[in-house]
């Protein structure tokens, strides 16, 4: 699938379904500032559409009282699907946070239950595009139907520094504390060659787990991931272990709460802020403190790994 294809997608999804239209144009809109977080190149985002995904009640009860949007049963008569890959539809996703942006859903209703090693497939099959996973604990707002998306791989600040900071020369995966540069956050950077190593790295990094900070103990739900081909032609992934779904501030029932909920393009580097005063009070200090609290500042403990 190439951009042309790409963006014809988008095209013939738009002239069908207004409502998505209407999103769609309303991003040429939208706010965007620049946050200073050392060598992290980051932008806060005011999307008011994105608030269904921001404030999703994703407790059980929630979850087990509203139909599934994501069942084709109950998707929109107006949403197109693509069978792409085999057992996965490709949707335009109606409140995108940017101007191309993918709901890629599998066919049957079962939940996020870890990074799918279909994601590999995709990058490959959409050399233009990042394929991205949130965990059921890590910015899903739909944990109970396994998920990716996907977005221009030129989009996301995150991406660019995986590849300017982990070389050919590097181990197949290395921490980002081995950058030496300035990060609000450690996540483990992958670049998969196509042999036996290869495929042990891929299996590695899909089974890798954040550490829940309430109970201590590794939870494969609270991961973010990445999927892209850089311009070697190389699979690269990023994963970000996670330490919780959202920061203090979203509970919070004083001056300091934000409808803030960072899922994988919150941790790309775009963090999307629906509510226009949560936008402008946002501040370099405060968005590290939100990716401090949701992930790992640096020295990622070893149980992330998986185990032998």
């Amino acid at each position: 699938m190439n951009i042309e294809e790409v963006n014809s997608i988008v095209e013939h999804q738009l002239d069908a379904w207004p409502e998505a239209k209407r999103n769609f144009d309303a991003l040429s809109q939208i706010g965007r500032k620049r946050l200073a977080l050392g060598d992290f190149p980051a932008f806060a985002q005011h999307n008011p559409a994105r608030i269904k995904s921001t404030g999703a009640k994703i407790d059980k009860e929630s979850i087990r009282n509203r139909a599934c949007f994501l069942c084709k049963s109950n998707r929109p008569a107006e949403q197109l699907s693509r069978e792409w890959i085999p057992g996965w539809e490709f949707l335009v996703n109606p409140y995108p946070i940017l101007p191309i942006h993918f709901t890629i859903v599998d066919k049957e209703h079962r939940p996020q239950d870890g990074i799918p090693l279909d994601m590999a497939v995709m990058a490959e099959q959409a050399p233009d595009l990042a394929i991205f996973y949130n965990g059921a604990k890590a910015g899903a707002s739909a944990p109970d139907h396994r998920h990716c998306q996907a977005v221009l791989k030129s989009e996301l600040p995150l991406l660019h520094l995986a590849e300017e900071y982990h070389s050919l020369d590097n181990a197949p995966i290395v921490s980002s504390d081995s950058f030496g540069i300035d990060l609000p956050f450690a996540f483990l950077s992958a670049i998969v060659t196509p042999d036996k190593n290869g495929m042990l790295t891929l299996h590695t990094m899909t089974r890798i787990r954040g550490i829940d900070s309430t109970t201590g103990l590794p939870d494969p739900d609270l991961v973010n991931a990445f999927f892209w081909i850089d311009s070697k032609g190389y699979l690269r992934i990023v994963v970000i272990p996670r330490r919780a779904h959202r920061p203090k501030r979203f509970y919070a029932n004083d001056d300091t709460h934000m409808t803030v909920s960072p899922g994988a393009l919150d941790m790309a580097g775009l963090l999307i802020l629906p509510i226009q005063e949560d936008y402008d009070r946002m501040s370099e200090k405060t968005a590290r403190e939100i990716y401090e609290e949701v992930a790992f500042k640096n020295n990622l403990p070893s149980e992330i790994l998986p185990e032998s």
